[in-house]
């Protein structure tokens, strides 16, 4: 908030909006006297411009060759000892520590681009989110690609009735019958090397101890399980072209209609957004593979320690901090208790709500709402909820709530889907509906990346949309407006 005062042009309310979609959620921003500094602003502006020149991300090459260094050296799995499995995951944190601060410093790099280009059609043309349009289609989106690559996966089940039966049965159980059933292996082909290429990817996929596409397979098939009720139209393929069409007839459009004297800047502009905004995504794959090679190591470490204890778990190891991983590798058991005691802790904080901001204090755990705590009141027909938009256009569907991307319910062709938050765990989702409506998230967040590559009418930071909006109801979606208008209730036919 502070650098966008130092920014000409730019207010905290718009940093949150690029960043954090955090307009309704958090505090006001406190001016302080210290807020406005000549000289940081004039050493800003000599950063920002250096930004809009570059034409390439140099920081991040050099992270993609030293993630290739690091992962060259890495044990096997099977065949490495103890020390070395802990070793592969607790000497790369230096590693993704500076990888991390590259990511942070590409996404600024992304958020100027886009804010120069924000600027310039406010000022221009009067209207914003125009800008939108400029980022459609791009392709070269990491974070875009398991959408396209669980597609060609639901064709094949689509097409295949033995496939298709297997499919009917429900998830639980999928992996196995798959394995046992005749006639699978070219999607068992597929489907394998899908998991070599995206196997990192998954919900809380920053996350060592969580598990992710590779660890447990049942993840993308559930994606797969209901795209495959997708009709051709949905293809991804398709819809990104369009958008990539419509993206370069808009940017001839603006480019036309601002004056001559700006188009070097918004020239700047567009090439910063668009290379940032790749280079972004990009980063987070690279980061996440790291993490996952990590993870697959500590997981077979947490394995043969947990056998060495009376009731030892392999995710035990989670529960020691850094300091204590040397001792409780020597000695599991004699951390059962501690273990014991913290599993209970988190068992207990997962049933909560954590607060999505706080000023200063932490408020007391006490305070945080309940998972399982009755909704409130859902709006009426006729309601508009408001948002900030992530990408333009109008349509309407069924409002389709999801709060866990494994358990995507019957959602599906003619569906708006509605979730609390999205990482690319979740875009897979966003091909076979008709828009996405999401709880939180700025205007930098994967939900509107995905959603341009994809063509999607999309909105976030809808303040409470997965507890406001009934399930079922027929919403109109205005992407570019960031409006949710509840145009009928629930059809009563569908459950």
């Amino acid at each position: 908030r502070v650098l966008a005062i130092r920014t000409p042009g730019t207010t905290p309310l718009e940093a949150d909006a690029t960043f954090l979609g955090s307009e309704a959620l958090a505090p006001p921003h406190v001016a302080n006297r210290a807020d406005r500094n000549l000289l940081a602003t004039l050493r800003g502006l000599r950063y920002g411009w250096r930004i809009l020149a570059a034409t390439g991300l140099p920081d991040l090459d050099a992270g993609i060759l030293e993630v290739d260094r690091w992962r060259a050296t890495l044990p096997d799995v099977a065949t490495a000892t103890d020390e070395e499995l802990a070793a592969a995951a607790v000497d790369a944190l230096p590693m993704l520590s500076r990888l991390f601060t590259v990511h942070l410093v590409i996404t600024g790099g992304a958020g100027i681009g886009m804010d120069v280009l924000r600027q310039l059609c406010r000022r221009r043309l009067g209207d914003p989110s125009k800008a939108l349009a400029l980022l459609g289609g791009l392709g070269g989106v990491d974070s875009a690609d398991p959408s396209f690559a669980l597609w060609d996966l639901s064709r094949l089940v689509r097409s295949d009735p033995r496939l298709g039966a297997l499919f009917d049965d429900g998830v639980p159980g999928l992996v196995e019958r798959l394995a046992a059933a005749t006639g699978t292996e070219a999607f068992l082909s597929a489907f394998g090397a899908f998991l070599a290429r995206h196997g990192p990817r998954g919900p809380n996929e920053w996350e060592m101890a969580c598990e992710v596409w590779g660890t447990d397979p049942s993840l993308p098939l559930a994606i797969i399980e209901r795209m495959r009720h997708a009709g051709d139209d949905h293809d991804p393929n398709i819809r990104a072209a369009a958008r990539g069409a419509e993206r370069e007839v808009a940017t001839s459009d603006v480019r036309r209609r601002i004056r001559s004297g700006d188009r070097w800047l918004f020239d700047r502009a567009l090439r910063c957004a668009v290379l940032n905004t790749r280079g972004r995504e990009r980063c987070k794959t690279l980061l996440v593979g790291a993490i996952h090679d990590g993870r697959l190591r500590m997981r077979e470490l947490g394995r043969r320690l947990a056998v060495r204890t009376d009731d030892g778990r392999p995710d035990d190891l989670w529960y020691v901090t850094l300091d204590e991983f040397a001792d409780y590798r020597r000695d599991p058991g004699a951390f059962a208790r501690v273990v014991a005691e913290r599993r209970a802790v988190r068992d207990r904080l997962l049933e909560l709500e954590p607060p999505f901001t706080f000023d200063g204090v932490l408020p007391p755990v006490d305070t945080w709402r309940r998972r399982d705590a009755p909704a409130g009141p859902t709006v009426a027909v006729g309601s508009v909820l408001t948002g900030l938009a992530g990408c333009p256009g109008v349509v309407r569907g069924r409002a389709r709530i999801v709060l866990d991307p494994s358990d995507p319910g019957d959602l599906g062709p003619g569906d708006v889907l509605v979730a609390p938050l999205t990482d690319p765990s979740w875009t897979p989702l966003f091909v076979p509906v008709e828009a996405v409506v999401v709880d939180v998230g700025g205007q930098m967040s994967h939900a509107v990346i995905v959603s341009r590559e994809l063509g999607l009418p999309c909105i976030v930071a809808v303040t409470g949309a997965t507890t406001s909006i009934p399930d079922g109801a027929l919403v109109e979606v205005d992407g570019a407006a960031g409006t949710v208008t509840v145009v009928e209730g629930p059809d009563p036919t569908r459950s």
